[in-house]
């Protein structure tokens, strides 16, 4: 089969995650990327563009009328710019016909949300999310436990992420954007507590209905939350935690995610991403590898690490398939909902912490 024709918005010479989408993108060799409004400079768009050997556009909207056009025209488009401008290159993209790819979270605020989700509604294009951690091996083996039934009926979810590069009021490219409510939405909360999030509702197939949330700015002067404590209720009487830091000093890339149900628990961990901690009740604990992973989520044998841009890969490889027709795994492939429910989350916790933490209903 040849390779699907990709575009990029975003990502132009220094970005960090275009750079992380373009080597996931190809690894599998399922997309060829030919296009790109990389950044919102000429100068630079057209720079960017050059050192990849792209078509180059330096405006999104011209970029999507124009490729539509076009016989050789891309079938899909990537964006990977900032929080606030998800909403307008893939509301532009999807009225013109051709798939989005979308970095998280869906947009920086509910209106550009709504945005998005109208324009899917009336597109034939398909819309896509990039929640990478649920892709990886290990977690899918997870929820695969839970789905038949190995833990019994789930009592207790804990998720955490936690980071401490934005411990203090340290400037740089990544964290001028991300402290910035108009261009990020939300801080902490909306830039990791939306995997850790996401990855809870993958898991264990539950979406909770209301939570209880303290969300605090402790750098002095931060016009945005770095530290989200969240207390979470399921309709089925579950009870669960979410706890999402860029402040705390000596974590790196903490997300976490731990399982309590009535005959077992489960854990997993991204620094050691390719083990699962499965302990029975009144069992012993056993450590589960890529070995006994159903999903055929990976590249090499077991013992040969794969872990963050695999699972990139893994979503994009999905994605294609699901472009080409087959959508036998479009299940476990992030999309509007999932961000959808990522923008109810964030809403319902920041109503809650004005609220002093009272219990807020979780309008997805």
């Amino acid at each position: 089969m040849k390779p699907i024709r990709l575009g990029m918005v975003g990502g132009g010479s220094g970005a960090f995650i275009g750079a992380i989408h373009r080597i996931a993108a190809r690894m599998d060799g399922h997309f060829q990327l030919v296009a790109g409004a990389l950044s919102s400079d000429p100068t630079r768009a057209q720079a960017s563009a050059d050192e990849l050997g792209l078509r180059s556009y330096s405006d999104f909207n011209d970029m999507a009328q124009a490729e539509a056009a076009r016989e050789d025209g891309i079938q899909a488009v990537s964006i990977v710019t900032p929080n606030h401008m998800h909403a307008a290159p893939a509301v532009a993209f999807l009225r013109a016909g051709i798939h989005v790819i979308c970095d998280k979270p869906l947009a920086a605020t509910p209106e550009q949300a709504a945005q998005i989700a109208g324009a899917a509604a009336e597109s034939r294009a398909r819309f896509f999310l990039t929640h990478n951690y649920s892709a990886l091996p290990m977690v899918r083996e997870a929820r695969a436990l839970v789905a038949e039934g190995a833990l019994g009926d789930i009592r207790l979810v804990q998720a955490e992420y936690l980071q401490g590069w934005l411990s203090d009021d340290a400037q740089s490219k990544q964290a001028d954007w991300r402290t910035d409510p108009a261009r990020a939405g939300a801080g902490a909360l909306g830039d990791i507590g939306t995997h850790a999030w996401q990855l809870a509702g993958f898991v264990t197939g539950m979406t909770p209905s209301h939570v209880s949330a303290d969300l605090s700015s402790m750098v002095p002067g931060r016009p945005i939350d770095d530290d989200a404590r969240v207390a979470l209720r399921y309709p089925s009487g579950t009870k669960g935690g979410l706890w999402a830091s860029q402040v705390a000093v000596g974590q790196e890339n903490g997300l976490s995610l731990r399982v309590f149900g009535t005959k077992a628990a489960l854990e997993w961990r991204l620094d050691t991403s390719e083990r699962l901690v499965f302990t029975p009740k009144d069992g012993p604990a056993q450590i589960m590898t890529r070995a006994q992973d159903r999903s055929g989520s990976f590249r090499t044998p077991p013992g040969h690490p794969e872990g963050y841009l695999e699972g990139f890969a893994n979503l994009y490889s999905d994605v294609a398939a699901i472009i080409r027709g087959d959508d036998s795994n479009a299940d476990r492939v992030p999309g509007l909902a999932d961000g959808l429910s990522g923008m109810a989350f964030i809403a319902a916790a920041k109503q809650s912490s004005d609220r002093d933490g009272a219990w807020v209903e979780v309008m997805a």
